[in-house]
């Protein structure tokens, strides 16, 4: 058997409301599409339903723009209310322009609009990413071993930008279970030369990989990747931070 893994989308989950509990209703909709949760396998959540979960939604109307925001938001054709929120959620601003703040978030991920999503929420609303989505999937990964009796890795994943290149990947911005960074340094090529630079970011292929049969507009938020070992880990997503000593983009 050539090696091989599967995704499989996750139909049949409802609306998230603030404090549901997102574990059960997957393991539930999983169930019934007679694709139940085995050991082994990879949860991958999008960071949308686990931030409703959490009561990270926030109404534009109870948010009052600070003099900085009232005062960036025209030159980004933004509503400062919005502004606002995404200076709250962010450490730094790493670029302003054509209407787009990039910042690095409280978690080190530098992104677009620090992660605040008005998208598959309802109107005057905005989603804020998880607190700390590395605890999110622990807990996740915690609830559904006591419901299904299952170990499975989980990543929460969210969509970014790249530089230099058009168009949206899912990226692992919390995960549990396993180790996100599978790294070639030392060993050899086939011809016999050492590896220096090879480091795969394994978290974010999977969620990249996933996110194909989960969609934007299709209302699976959740999907499993199936037949692939992964090495056991503890560490979370903070491996995939670059280390700013070492990041020429800064």
């Amino acid at each position: 058997m050539p090696p091989r893994y599967e995704v499989i989308g996750i139909e049949g989950i409802p609306e998230i409301r603030p404090g549901d509990d997102v574990a059960r209703l997957i393991a539930e909709a999983a169930a019934r599409q007679a694709t139940p949760l085995a050991p082994g396998d990879c949860l991958v959540v999008g960071q949308k339903i686990v931030s409703k979960a959490e009561g990270r939604i926030v109404r534009l109307a109870d948010v009052t723009p600070s003099p900085v925001a009232e005062a960036l938001a025209p030159g980004l054709a933004r509503d400062p209310r919005l502004v606002e929120l995404i200076l709250r959620e962010s450490r730094r601003v790493v670029r302003m322009d054509q209407g787009v703040l990039i910042t690095e978030t409280h978690h080190g991920w530098v992104c677009a609009n620090a992660g605040v999503d008005q998208s598959n929420v309802e109107l005057d609303c905005v989603a804020l990413l998880p607190q700390d989505p590395d605890r999110s999937a622990r807990q996740l990964r915690e609830r559904l071993r006591a419901l299904a009796g299952a170990e499975v890795a989980v990543i929460v994943a969210d969509t970014f930008g790249r530089p230099w290149r058009e168009g949206l990947t899912n990226v692992a911005i919390g995960l549990a279970g396993f180790a996100p960074i599978r790294s070639y340094l030392g060993e050899r090529d086939p011809a016999g030369r050492p590896l220096q630079a090879t480091i795969l970011a394994l978290a974010d292929e999977l969620a990249a990989a996933a996110e194909p049969v989960m969609g934007k507009l299709d209302r699976i938020p959740a999907a499993l990747v199936r037949g692939l070992a992964l090495a056991p880990g503890d560490e979370g997503s903070k491996p995939l931070l670059r280390d700013p000593a070492r990041d020429l983009f800064r």
